[in-house]
């Protein structure tokens, strides 16, 4: 594979996913990525054993591996002045350090970005927080439920209004996921730019802004127009003015989503592949105006057509239709779809434990058509000997520091 990052190297101060997600992006495009954890305690987001009702095996732990796979794993307890000191150690080796530490915290134990600048004034320094790093609440934590989910208004717009209250996130680390991808991009533009003028540059991304960004359509429209959509109840049938968009309820409760935007060209094709043709040659569907202005009965003949046969069928089918259509999928019906699996969208790991490989998911970004190659996420402290000895570090140095509890 490519490996477009080779050669750079990230130090993590960082836990749970967010901004961790961000370093596991960048180890797949082959940074070295040291993830420094606590030598006791590690990442908290080790112990996070029940999600949703499911057990993780703390040695195939899914939600540690997706943002950690291919990290090195150093223990330092940073509380310590001479935990401070082999920080700064790894600091001066380092093009980038990335961490999602409360600013409080990163005063307190001597990593922000002036302690980590005055050993390395080349270093691109990134953070990712909750709401930002500036403002009255700076200081206050977050996850992506609080944050991407809730304050944004994510949850607001995905709620149909006739609900009770608002719906709750129900992929984990959704946010996480999409903000840590922003964050690696944003570190690709850095390091262009100190490439370029030799300017290291600090930068921020936070749970909040990439839930602006992700929803800045709809917040560019209500800042325009004052006027705030949300989502609706679920329906068998297209939109008002567009029978062509829409979800279609199968015999077997399956849905099918249309997606015509335009249906100009679309019209004699679809009722064909949805198996009413002569609909086509009915006025009140003559042309697209006409379509619009008879959405409703569109509507009802597509729902009706729909509801005869199975999902299986419609999703072989509509395969030649000309206009835009998706199966309406859960993730187990993603791991058998042929199109996502020809794009390598699935990498193996070894498991921790010795058995079968973990399966998990690569980044959205693929380089030369090649697929990833990576490997698991580290047990906490597992290379800390063999990182500092890369350093020069001396074997009475790293002694000195374990007797001290500075290291694990």
């Amino acid at each position: 594979m490519t490996q477009v990052m080779k050669g750079v190297r990230v130090l993590e101060v960082a836990q749970f996913t967010y901004v961790p997600a961000a370093g596991a992006i960048l180890a797949d495009w082959g940074a070295d990525v040291i993830k420094i954890e606590h030598p006791v305690r590690g990442d908290t987001q080790r112990g996070f054993l029940n999600m949703g009702g499911v057990t993780l095996d703390p040695l195939r732990h899914t939600l540690f591996e997706h943002p950690n796979r291919g990290k090195r794993s150093v223990g330092i307890d940073l509380s310590t002045a001479e935990g401070q000191e082999v920080l700064y150690e790894l600091a001066k080796t380092a093009d980038v350090f990335l961490t999602n530490y409360l600013p409080q915290v990163r005063q307190k134990n001597k990593f922000d970005i002036e302690h980590i600048r005055a050993v390395n004034p080349n270093i691109i320094y990134a953070r990712g927080s909750a709401l930002g790093d500036k403002g009255p609440e700076r200081e206050i934590g977050g996850f992506d439920g609080t944050c991407f989910w809730s304050r944004s208004g994510v949850a607001y717009a995905m709620t149909p209004e006739a609900l009770p209250g608002p719906l709750t996130q129900g992929i984990p680390a959704f946010g996480d996921s999409i903000g840590g991808m922003f964050i690696a991009g944003g570190i690709s533009g850095a390091l262009l730019h100190r490439e370029r003028t030799g300017e290291a540059t600090e930068l921020d991304v936070s749970l909040l802004s990439a839930a602006w960004w992700a929803s800045g359509a709809l917040i560019s429209q209500v800042m325009e127009t004052g006027i705030e959509t949300r989502n609706g109840m679920p329906v068998s049938g297209g939109s008002l003015r567009n029978p062509f968009m829409g979800n279609f309820r199968t015999s077997d409760g399956g849905t099918i989503n249309l997606c015509m935007v335009s249906p100009t060209g679309l019209i004699a094709d679809t009722f064909a592949h949805v198996g009413v043709p002569e609909a086509a040659d009915d006025p009140r569907f003559k042309d697209v105006l006409s379509l619009i202005e008879n959405a409703g009965a569109a509507s009802d003949i597509l729902v009706k057509a729909f509801a005869q046969k199975p999902f299986a069928y419609w999703r072989s089918h509509l395969k030649t239709m000309k206009g835009q259509w998706a199966p309406v999928q859960s993730f187990a019906d993603l791991l058998t779809d042929e199109q996502a699996l020809a794009n390598d969208m699935i990498i193996e790991v070894e498991g921790a434990d010795g058995g079968k490989p973990l399966r998990l998911v690569r980044g959205p970004v693929q380089f030369d058509g090649k697929p990833l190659e990576t490997t698991r996420a580290p047990q906490a402290s597992e290379h800390t000997e063999i990182v500092l000895m890369e350093l020069g570090v001396e074997w009475d140095q790293i002694e000195q520091w374990k007797a001290s509890g500075a290291i694990a």
